[in-house]
């Protein structure tokens, strides 16, 4: 029995991989800090460990303790459009925790592969779709980040023979996902707009384009990657193929809460990339046959009936908000 770590195994897409290696009878440790996600998230048989990413004498010690075979690192605070107003923050918790992570992998020694959930926010207003060939752009801090971390990984596997495997997912939701998160996950967001009877908040006029992936099409494959040696120090787009406009994932959120005609407040637009979604040729061929390819309309309904059996989550605003100027005026409001 091989020991895994998954950082932010508490939260939405960490506990579905942290699910998927205890059922193919792995020992798993999960490290969450609980600031997105929940304890009761945590899958039974799992160790949980409550601390940071980005305290590196934590990390060192579960490293020794453990001597984890294979690192999951999906801890990660991802809001791209808020990423612009806590870039400190947001740098020591996606950069310099990332760190953390690969400098104990390397002088454990024991690590066979560091798995590592990027973004497509790497990319930023390159050309769609988005294929791994092309040299990331990030327009956001976030990105930035997450490329920076991938830099230094395959950086890692030249100079110390460390082993990874990139992830690049996109727009991930379906259940466990935190719908008391208002700055990222919009459908969550819309779910729980509804639940409260708001009217859903859509930045300028909804025409942006995203690929909207459920769960059970990303973390089954970002489990079994380690699974498949030939397929590791390399990256790969994961998610849905089909792009929809936020004005018309609207609808189909209103439909499966059970709301006739949507109430859309139309707010300030952000400064974001319009129009993201990616191609998936290269991880259809070596991880075609995990892929189960779970359609919008069933995928919204599935969370639906979770956030239904689900107390709402109240609001947790952003407390400490770094740069306030261009701040959208949505934003402004819960940080006050």
């Amino acid at each position: 029995m091989k020991s895994m770590l998954v950082t932010g195994g508490a939260g939405f897409i960490g506990s579905h991989v942290a699910e998927a290696l205890v059922r193919a009878g792995h020992q798993v440790v999960v490290l969450d800090d609980l600031s997105g996600g929940r304890e009761a998230n945590v899958p039974q048989g799992c160790s949980f460990v409550r601390g940071s990413v980005t305290d590196p004498a934590l990390v060192d010690k579960l490293f020794a303790r453990h001597r984890f075979s294979f690192v999951f690192h999906l801890a990660a605070y991802a809001a791209e459009g808020l990423s612009h107003f806590i870039k400190r923050f947001n740098y020591e918790n996606n950069l310099i925790g990332s760190v953390n992570l690969i400098n104990a992998s390397v002088n454990t020694g024991s690590v066979e592969c560091f798995v590592f959930t990027s973004s497509i926010a790497v990319y930023g207003r390159n050309q769609v779709p988005m294929v791994e060939s092309l040299t990331p752009q990030p327009e956001d801090p976030y990105g930035i980040a997450k490329y920076a971390v991938e830099l230094d990984l395959r950086e890692a596997r030249e100079m110390f023979g460390l082993n990874y495997t990139i992830f690049r997912p996109h727009n991930v939701y379906g259940e466990r996902q935190n719908i008391g998160d208002p700055y990222r996950n919009v459908i969550g967001i819309f779910m729980r707009q509804i639940l409260q009877g708001q009217p859903l908040t859509i930045f300028g006029d909804g025409r942006q384009m995203r690929a909207f992936s459920h769960i059970d099409d990303v973390a089954p494959v970002i489990a079994a990657c380690i699974e498949r040696p030939t397929t590791w120090n390399d990256v790969y787009n994961i998610g849905a193929d089909h792009p929809w406009t936020v004005l018309d994932l609207a609808h189909r959120v209103c439909a499966a809460m059970g709301q006739t005609t949507p109430n859309i407040h139309h707010a300030e637009a952000r400064n974001e990339v319009q129009v993201a979604y990616s191609s998936h040729e290269k991880i259809k061929k070596v991880f075609g046959d995990l892929l189960k390819n779970v359609p919008l309309d069933e995928g919204i309904a599935r969370m639906a009936e979770w956030v239904r059996r689900t107390h709402v989550l109240p609001v947790s605003p952003f407390k400490n908000i770094e740069v306030r100027k261009n701040l959208p005026p949505a934003w402004q409001a819960l940080a006050t």
